[in-house]
């Protein structure tokens, strides 16, 4: 399976509509505090705006709305799994991204068959607080070596700047959150990554 090689994350639809007309075809909604009206209809409407730019809409932890929306990803992060109705998942024909950073969690995602495995943080990030130190190329390249055809995604730490470095390491995707949602001008920003990971 082939995935665009540019990955943002949001946490919120608003950034959909900023960054879709860009050319954006992959895009993840990370959505933590939020009632659960809200969140419906944060998922439905972004649903809906990759549905009219021919994207592909991944969400993160919320696998319940994702069944209910009729979407076709969900990412889950170590902890997500815990919990996840995993058959319930696989019956509603949803695609399945899985975070890892050790072996143990290599191990586990690939006993799951997902559709892609996500490494990170590749180098250090200020997302959030996080108990595993930067991965570097080299355990990029070791885990494509691990896990052969099925896609890798690099997260943590990316700019621009470093894409071309990551992809020769061996990741498939590289995934971007603050590189973007900080930025001066996020526009430019999401065009410069459109031109980097052509």
């Amino acid at each position: 399976m082939s995935l665009h090689r540019f990955y943002p994350i949001f946490d919120n639809a608003g950034w959909l509509h900023r960054t879709l007309p860009l050319g954006v075809k992959l895009v993840q909604l990370r959505i933590k505090d939020m009632d659960l009206a809200d969140l419906w209809n944060a998922i439905t409407q972004a649903k809906s705006l990759c549905r009219a730019h021919s994207a592909s809409l991944v969400i993160n932890d919320h696998w319940q709305i994702a069944i209910d929306a009729g979407c076709e990803w969900v990412h889950l992060g170590q902890e997500d799994l815990d919990t996840a109705d995993l058959p319930a998942i696989r019956r509603a024909g949803l695609r399945l991204g899985i975070s890892t950073h050790d072996h143990a969690e290599l191990d586990r995602a690939l006993s799951m068959s997902p559709d892609y495995v996500a490494l990170g943080p590749v180098y250090p990030t200020i997302l959030k607080k996080m108990k595993w130190h930067q991965q570097g190329l080299e355990r990029v390249t070791e885990w494509k070596r691990a896990i052969g055809d099925l896609p890798l995604v690099a997260i943590g730490g990316m700019r621009v700047e470093r894409a071309a470095g990551v992809f020769a390491a061996g990741a498939d995707v590289v995934s971007v959150v603050t590189d973007i949602t900080l930025s001066e001008d996020p526009e430019a920003r999401v065009s410069a990554w459109i031109e980097a990971t052509r």
